[in-house]
């Protein structure tokens, strides 16, 4: 079975640190580097934290330490003009436009506003069952991110997004109803038809043992569901890895420069890394290939010169016995195969044969 196309996204993020003209650059660096989609991170800083929330550690160590997450997230955001410019500078570009709905305004923004085809669910929302469920009531397709999740919490998060995919949007959910949705034939088909799962590891950097990429074998067996990887360790390697386990989605970060203020830069690619990740990613696919062990046709061709034939080590006379003495094994391999070699000796020559001449 030929192993489908992965899909490459360029993960954006807040990476533009706020700023519109670097959000296109990133977008035209993500273009160059091969990548099939960029992705943005949509949110009203005032409907997605408290003024007094902290900051991750990860994010006390990237941005100002006395600045609150609120007024990082305030200094990063974007505003639904720039989101505009910014999807239809994508469609001019040709590539893809994501983005990460963190509140309910946001989704009516990317899905009303700019028709967006696929919304991404962060894995820090697989828990906010409102949010699962304005965007399954979206009927869009979904990529839902489980980085911290236990298979439960999946499981759960699923069941919301199967009562949005198939009860109207006037009907009352509850975890009963939630449960039933998922359980039905309707809601798993809807999932099946709508939902991406990415498994991730919500460090940056994300060390290497953390990382579990086998788990992404327990979400597709557990779920049914196509599996990908959101990567957040250092370089390619674990990526690529992913696409030959089966992932469909890599989504990685993209930074012009690792050393900018931010968040997110420091678990980003630059841009003459993340060409190399295409590039590596697209030669894997093309190497996965067919699960038959058969020759290719250019093994073929090799085989008949690097394979060996049955000849005469010496002259054979017409009706002499052929023996261990008589006959060597070299190639080319176009004659007699050297597995009929036993089956040969004790047998007479029916003809004269010239030393290293086919046995035929």
């Amino acid at each position: 079975m030929a192993h489908s196309r992965t899909l490459i996204v360029a993960e954006i993020g807040v990476n533009h640190n706020g700023s519109l003209d670097l959000a296109k650059q990133l977008v035209d660096a993500a273009v160059a580097a091969g990548a099939d989609a960029v992705k943005f991170q949509t949110f009203l800083s005032e409907n997605l934290v408290r003024t007094d929330a902290p900051k991750p550690e990860y994010q006390r160590q990237t941005t100002a330490a006395n600045e609150s997450q609120y007024d990082m997230l305030r200094r990063v955001q974007l505003s639904a003009e720039a989101y505009r410019q910014l999807h239809a500078h994508c469609r001019h570009q040709r590539i893809g436009f994501l983005s990460t709905p963190f509140d309910n305004e946001s989704v009516d923004l990317l899905v009303r506003d700019l028709g967006v085809s696929m919304l991404k669910i962060s894995s820090g929302d697989v828990t906010n069952a409102p949010l699962l469920l304005k965007a399954a009531q979206s009927q869009r397709k979904l990529i839902l991110s489980t980085g911290m999740c236990t298979l439960g919490e999946v499981e759960q998060a699923l069941a919301v997004l199967a009562f949005g995919f198939t009860q109207p949007p006037g009907a009352r959910p509850s975890l009963s109803e939630m449960r039933r949705a998922y359980s039905s034939e309707a809601g798993q088909r809807a999932l099946a038809e709508r939902v991406i799962l990415l498994h991730a590891t919500s460090e940056y950097p994300a060390p290497f043992r953390d990382v579990n990429l086998r788990a992404m074998d327990t979400l597709a067996a557990a779920f049914q569901l196509p599996v990908g990887l959101s990567d957040h360790t250092p370089g390619i390697a674990v990526a690529v890895a992913a696409v030959a386990r089966g992932a469909v989605v890599i989504e990685k970060h993209l930074t012009l420069d690792r050393r900018m203020e931010g968040p997110d830069h420091r678990a980003s690619l630059e841009p003459d890394e993340f060409h190399t990740l295409v590039q590596a990613v697209r030669q894997v696919e093309d190497a996965l290939g067919s699960p038959a062990k058969l020759p290719t046709m250019g093994e073929q061709k090799t085989a008949e010169l690097v394979r060996r034939s049955i000849v005469a080590a010496r002259l054979i006379q017409t009706g002499e016995v052929y023996s261990e003495d008589n006959l060597a094994v070299k190639r080319p391999g176009h004659g007699l195969s050297p597995m009929y070699y036993w089956e040969l000796i004790g047998k007479t020559a029916a003809k004269t044969f010239h030393k290293d001449e086919m046995i035929r």
